[in-house]
């Protein structure tokens, strides 16, 4: 496979593979980080964030059996080889949040919208891809390493799994493996949740989709001679990434992260249609687009300061048991619920 295709293009196509997973989970299954927020929030109904914690347990389980049978190895990982800085996961994952919120949708979720013909959510994309790379190694790139430091090269790998080693001598695939088994038990532990067998079978298919992109990554960088990274599926870096591509493709390679966006985009098209749902939408409220072009702006910054997405930090990151999972997924969900606050009822105190 490698000798016919090369390491980049084999690279670009598990991702694109995963990523038409993730894309008809968003359309067929409805997963959605701002819709599991909001259905828990204002709508009584928890079956959505419970199919994040079964695709979480789904990761996590396969990652960590991965990386017990020698399919992985978790130190190389970008989320625990970076120093973790707890600043960057709150104050980023608060930013996130809350551009989250109102832009209606994170980046995954807004390609997937995009898939479905959704107009504006191009725009959410566009602005986001670029206001990610405008912090990350552009004129705000160095401000941002001197305010939120990111080492790399921890000298203890930065997981969950590490520390149980090191205090009870407990090997981080068992730790992993009661984690994920902890994280599954709770989310199965509704009886509405069990009787949704949608929402385990899509969970589940999100789960597997990120750690598709972990063994395959890491099989090429083992195999093949280029220096090809270790990673797998989140969506802020990969966006500006897919935007750079396209516009210097005759002198660039194709990735891991180019193909996991376009294959979101393209599972989203195919679910739509056969859902019926596929229709062009465009903004009518020019106030709308104002807002989640804010909320865009906010998006892109707010990833790379916590190194990672909703789906990088709470799924990716989680799969290997990353400090930073946990922490900023919770910060996260405070500035989602922030965001959709002010804009269902603002921050007014009731009269």
């Amino acid at each position: 496979m490698l000798e016919t295709l090369g390491e980049a293009n084999a690279a670009a196509l598990i991702g694109l593979i995963g990523g038409i997973a993730l894309g008809l989970a968003a359309r067929i299954g409805r997963f959605c980080t701002l819709g599991a927020i909001e259905d828990v929030l204002y709508g009584s109904d928890n079956r959505r964030m419970r199919m994040w914690g079964i695709a979480i347990a789904t990761a996590v389980i396969g990652t960590q059996i991965s990386m017990a049978l020698g399919f992985l190895d978790g130190a190389a990982t970008a989320y625990l080889d970076r120093v973790w800085n707890p600043v960057g996961s709150v104050v980023g994952g608060l930013l996130f949040g809350y551009g989250m919120a109102l832009s209606g949708n994170c980046g995954y979720g807004a390609l997937a919208r995009l898939g479905g013909g959704d107009l504006r959510s191009f725009m959410i994309v566009i602005v986001m891809g670029l206001s990610a790379y405008f912090v990350m190694s552009g004129p705000l790139a160095h401000f941002r390493v001197w305010l939120f430091p990111a080492e790399t090269g921890a000298t203890t790998p930065q997981g969950i799994g590490q520390l149980g080693e090191s205090i009870w001598g407990i090997s981080p695939p068992v730790t992993g493996l009661a984690v994920g088994a902890l994280i599954l038990v709770a989310a199965l532990s509704s009886r509405e949740m069990r009787r949704s067998p949608g929402h385990i079978f899509w969970g589940m298919i999100v789960g597997l989709a990120i750690l598709s992109g972990w063994i395959g990554t890491y099989w090429i960088a083992t195999t093949g001679f280029e220096a090809e990274p270790i990673e797998t599926h989140t969506f802020a870096a990969p966006i500006g990434d897919t935007i750079i591509y396209s516009m210097t493709a005759s002198g660039n390679a194709l990735s891991f992260s180019v193909g996991s966006v376009l294959g979101v985009v393209i599972g989203a098209a195919l679910g739509s249609y056969s859902k019926g749902h596929f229709r062009w939408e465009a903004c009518e409220d020019p106030r709308e687009l104002k807002r989640q072009i804010l909320g865009a702006a906010l998006m892109g910054p707010g990833a790379i300061v916590a190194v990672g997405c909703s789906v990088g930090q709470g799924i990716s990151a989680f799969s290997v048991l990353a400090y930073s999972a946990p922490v900023t997924f919770l910060a996260i969900f405070v500035g989602a619920a922030l965001g959709l606050r002010q804009l269902i009822t603002g921050f007014a105190p009731a009269e």
